[in-house]
């Protein structure tokens, strides 16, 4: 067994060696009250298309939950300036948009719910199911090939909703706010928003950004990502 050093929300997170071969397993102990983001991806994974990793199997014995996934190899992309891996990130973003239009998941939440009282429902609304935890530790390229894993947190909305988390990830990787919105304009689904729908967003999730940064301040990477979001909205708003 490989231990992971990766991931905030589970207890355990390790590579598995049986003689079927490897498989990822992550877990909570009980007690812990994000279980239900591990409930919420094993829930959700039959409903994912074939490239994404299958689960295997749920265990839930002696205040444990584990999950066990097909293995995939790779590296997490680098998402700072001029990186060769933007491109391929760029087509798996907009491939799985297409792919997941439209929803193929049963009773998941909307966008509208999830950001109820900090963007305007019209905004996010949408038949798309999006990932909404785009950071680069979610994302494995192999051989080019890049796969998307952790679908903990996913919901029913808007297809370029993805593109436009990324792009405050791309902020806080270092680039200008003008670089980041230059490269999501290579994914066809940013076309569909309108540019009032974005600002809105942006301005939406800055808020939420600092008010969660502001109630976990153990969560050190909530600010940085905060302080991403209010740069794009700066951006935004001139």
């Amino acid at each position: 067994m490989a231990q992971v050093e990766t991931g905030v929300i589970s207890d355990v997170v390790a590579v598995l060696e049986t003689d079927a071969g490897r498989i990822f397993c992550k877990g909570a102990a009980a007690g812990n009250p994000m279980a239900w983001m591990h409930r919420n991806e094993a829930r959700i994974n039959a409903s994912l298309p074939p490239q994404m990793p299958r689960l295997l199997w749920q265990v839930e014995r002696e205040g444990w939950l584990l999950l066990g996934f097909e293995y995939v190899p790779g590296r997490h992309p680098d998402l700072g300036p001029d990186s060769p891996d933007l491109p391929a990130m760029a087509g798996a973003l907009g491939a799985m948009a297409t792919t997941l239009t439209p929803c193929p998941a049963d009773k998941v939440q909307s966008a509208a719910a999830r950001w109820s009282g900090y963007v305007p429902p019209e905004v996010v609304d949408g038949n798309t199911l999006i990932h909404t935890d785009v950071t680069r530790y979610n994302f494995l390229i192999y051989e080019g090939v890049v796969t998307i894993v952790d679908w903990s947190m996913p919901c029913r909305g808007a297809a370029w909703i993805d593109t436009a988390l990324m792009v405050i990830r791309l902020v806080r990787a270092g680039h200008g706010p003008e670089q980041a919105e230059a490269w999501a304009g290579q994914i066809p689904v940013w076309s569909t928003a309108s540019p009032e729908a974005v600002s809105a967003f942006a301005a939406g999730i800055t808020e939420l950004s600092r008010e969660r940064a502001q109630q976990r301040p153990s969560a050190t990477h909530l600010g940085p990502l905060a302080d991403a979001a209010a740069r794009w909205n700066r951006h935004r708003t001139g």
